[in-house]
């Protein structure tokens, strides 16, 4: 929303459904100046240039419980970020005007995700209005972006106590949000737009400190806890329901080219500060623990810690875990285990 002021004059522009909403109001600054009674509204279409944007069709009511992240899912999911949204702007006035702007304004998920990201991402030389359209095509252009935005969303309130909405983290977490315009950056990439790839990319690092190349992959599910200091590489790859702390990279060993970054298996939890070097394999459902250095394969379902990382229970017989860690998001389990240290 762009609001001008002057001392008599106040007027508010209002992006809804291609439409502009012009709204103007007199406020009195001078002692003889009376206000009309009444806001005058103006309406005008507002061009849509090359975009064809539509929202995915909705799917039908199913009782099969695999089908968690679909079309249906989403609309749920929507319409509960839009009760979260009133709920808050009834119960803080402050924020009532953001609130419609990024949410309540917005027909869709992608639409209010597609705005929101425009303005964040948004620099006197790459404005919003293209952002939103680049956004919007890539979510029209491929679907699977929806469903991973949803099961971002999903994992984020599910994983993190600290989330106390779902509206909370579409607007707030720069995790998730970073995610979401790396997903754009790397459809561009495969579209074989390495520039605008690049300048997203950029201002993702820039604006969120969160520094995925737009080459690398990653899953659905995922959720960047805190998310600063976040460093992926080029070829890195990053399966589904995998959960990252802050300050953890995913890097190379020098300045050999090629498949040179790890690969993340689904369910991994990695802690804070966590260093992962050259083309190894972190197996499905392992962890590793903050501050830990890995450079070779870590096996599924084991725990590694320390620098350099060694497995608990040891090489030959490592401790096995029965949870999903990037679920449970559970770190400490293995102290009694690995050390005697006591306070």
């Amino acid at each position: 929303m762009l609001q001008i002021s002057c001392n008599y004059l106040h007027a508010k522009f209002k992006p809804y459904n291609n439409l502009i909403t012009i709204t103007l109001t007199f406020s009195p600054h001078h002692s003889n100046f009376s206000p009309p009674q009444q806001t005058t509204t103006i309406r005008r279409s507002m061009p849509t240039g090359e975009l064809h944007y539509t929202t995915p069709p909705k799917a039908a009511a199913t009782t099969n419980n695999s089908a968690v992240v679909g079309a249906s899912d989403e609309g749920w999911l929507w319409s509960q970020i839009k009760a979260e949204a009133r709920r808050d702007a009834e119960s803080e006035p402050a924020l009532a005007s953001y609130l419609y702007s990024t949410i309540l304004s917005h027909s869709s998920l992608e639409r209010s995700l597609s705005f929101h990201l425009g303005n964040k991402l948004c620099s006197s030389t790459l404005l919003s209005t293209l952002l939103y359209d680049l956004f919007l095509n890539a979510f029209a252009t491929d679907p699977s972006l929806s469903s991973a935005a949803v099961a971002d969303l999903r994992a984020a309130r599910e994983r993190d106590p600290a989330c106390i909405s779902y509206s909370h983290c579409l607007l707030n977490y720069k995790g998730f949000l970073a995610c979401q315009a790396h997903r754009v950056a790397h459809l561009l990439w495969r579209q074989a737009r390495q520039p605008l790839a690049l300048a997203l990319h950029s201002r993702v690092a820039d604006v969120f400190a969160v520094d995925i190349h737009p080459a690398a992959r990653i899953g659905k599910g995922v959720l960047f806890d805190h998310a600063t200091g976040v460093v992926v590489g080029e070829t890195a790859v990053i399966g589904n329901n995998v959960s990252i702390l802050h300050h953890v990279t995913l890097g190379g060993t020098g300045k050999v080219g090629g498949d040179r970054h790890p690969k993340i298996g689904d369910g991994v939890l990695i802690g804070a500060g966590a260093t992962i070097l050259g083309n190894i394999k972190i197996g499905e459902g392992a962890k590793i623990g903050a501050g830990s250095v890995v450079l070779i394969d870590v096996p599924p379902r084991t725990t590694a810690v320390g620098n350099p990382a060694r497995l608990v229970g040891g090489k030959e017989k490592p401790s096995q875990l029965e949870d999903v860690p990037g679920e449970s998001m559970d770190h400490t389990s293995f102290i009694s285990e690995w050390s005697d240290y006591i306070i």
